[in-house]
């Protein structure tokens, strides 16, 4: 009975190591870009096919595909260079709200033999909005006895890119 026990075990870890190894060869690796939020349509982000160690020629004849995780496609492929573009204008605020990072996950497909491509575009903040206070003007009235390095409280400030400010 022990030796039929270490058949099924010698089985059950063949059968591991053989889908690990399957999967080892097709999920291949992780290419990481970052860009400038409200970049224009067309923009170039990165060279794909160059980065995956592709060929112009494979991405007809291999069918490589971006896909994106997000609801919109922010992100294609120009087909002809090779090269991942932008789509439309990119809004971090929007798309991230007032995370410290935000990364949108692209997955790229290759065929034949089939491979996929985990890409990370990090999208860095442009400060666009300038902090607002609630008044224009502010006057302080400083005595003369006042001691030297005192410190007078103003009121927060909204920065629209990074939340408020004290």
């Amino acid at each position: 009975m022990t030796k039929r026990h270490g058949y099924k075990d010698w089985r059950w870890q063949w059968l591991w190591w053989h889908h690990f190894f399957l999967l080892w060869s097709t999920i291949v690796g992780q290419t990481r870009y970052s860009i400038p939020e409200e970049l224009k349509q067309g923009s170039v982000v990165g060279n794909l096919a160059k980065d995956l160690g592709l060929g112009l020629t494979d991405i007809f004849d291999r069918k490589l595909r971006v896909a994106s995780e997000a609801e919109q496609q922010y992100f294609s492929l120009d087909a002809g260079k090779g090269e991942l573009v932008v789509n439309d204008r990119i809004d971090r605020e929007a798309l991230c709200g007032q995370s410290a990072t935000c990364v949108l996950p692209l997955q790229v497909v290759v065929e034949n033999p089939l491979h996929l491509y985990r890409i990370e575009v990090e999208i860095k903040d442009v400060n666009d909005n300038s902090p607002t206070f609630l008044s224009k003007e502010r006057n302080l009235k400083i005595a003369e006895l006042t001691a030297v390095g005192a410190r007078y409280p103003l009121e927060t400030a909204q920065d629209l890119d990074v939340g408020s400010l004290v």
